[in-house]
């Protein structure tokens, strides 16, 4: 059967709106790791530790567990996600700027320190947790009861930590410092006597010592050599957020929530921690 030219170049042109459509039909899906509280976005994308028990841990059979996880879900919850649309992205120490940066994620609830130099490249919500430095060190290990007896030793914290670099710089001078990927590297050179004592917050130390593998292998030094307030990383100049961020935040402490989640996920280590700090970010 014959067509005109004219009738010809009108289905051509439908097909061509009709192939448009279904290739912009994904377009208002997040593609920076979700929407700022928009709860018609499909996910929203969190970063959080992987190798961190009792606060970031992803569990063999793919569960999350901890307080940062925890976190995160509480605040995720308030932006209008429900925990089937968040998707969880590890996010280690060196990389946290890099993923907010790039729109990889939204929010990073992984330990993350408030400081300057990383305020340089991102924003903060909270702090919603006061941590401390502390060292973990072999049980048998009476050797090292200060930072100071840390000079000539092997000190192990990981890549991109603020931890080590306090106390090489500050405390220990003569200290060996030994950067690893992950805080489980160090703890298996801690116990195979590669390094002398691991530093990074006692939060995260009393986690991996409270393992039931590592039960009676190492003990914290017990000691408080920095404030480590701990913020929730979002990108630089979205105060929108921020605020529904530093809000969610509130009511969790406001509710019992954060205290259920400190006691659920810290208590078990025997860790102490400080009251909710109060909300700095953004005021």
């Amino acid at each position: 059967m014959k067509i005109s030219k004219a009738a010809a170049a009108a289905a051509v042109a439908v097909a061509l709106s009709l192939t448009a459509t279904a290739c912009g039909g994904g377009a208002d899906k997040a593609s920076d790791g979700g929407a700022s509280g928009d709860a018609k976005k499909d996910k929203i994308v969190i970063g959080i530790k992987y190798d961190q028990p009792g606060l970031g841990l992803k569990t063999p059979d793919g569960k999350f567990t901890g307080f940062d996880v925890d976190v995160a879900t509480y605040v995720a919850k308030e932006l209008g996600y429900q925990p089937d649309q968040i998707e969880f992205k590890q996010a280690v120490s060196a990389e946290r700027e890099n993923l907010i940066s790039n729109g990889d994620v939204k929010l990073v609830v992984a330990t993350y320190t408030i400081n300057d130099k990383r305020k340089a490249r991102v924003d903060f919500a909270g702090p919603y947790f006061l941590a401390h430095q502390d060292l973990l060190v072999r049980a048998d290990d009476t050797s090292i009861t200060k930072a100071e007896d840390l000079n000539k030793k092997k000190l192990c914290s990981v890549t991109g930590s603020t931890s080590a670099q306090n106390v090489k710089t500050k405390l220990a001078p003569d200290a060996d410092l030994q950067e690893y990927p992950g805080y489980s590297e160090c703890l298996t050179g801690l116990e195979n006597k590669a390094v002398d004592a691991v530093t990074t917050d006692g939060s995260i130390l009393a986690g991996y010592a409270a393992q039931e593998k590592n039960k009676g292998k190492f003990k914290l030094a017990g000691l408080k050599l920095s404030d480590e307030p701990y913020g929730i990383g979002l990108k630089k100049g979205d105060k929108e957020l921020q605020t529904k961020v530093n809000a969610a935040l509130k009511k969790m402490v406001e509710d019992g929530s954060w205290q259920k989640a400190v006691d659920a996920n810290l208590g078990p280590a025997g860790y102490k921690a400080d009251p909710a700090p109060q909300i700095t970010e953004g005021s």
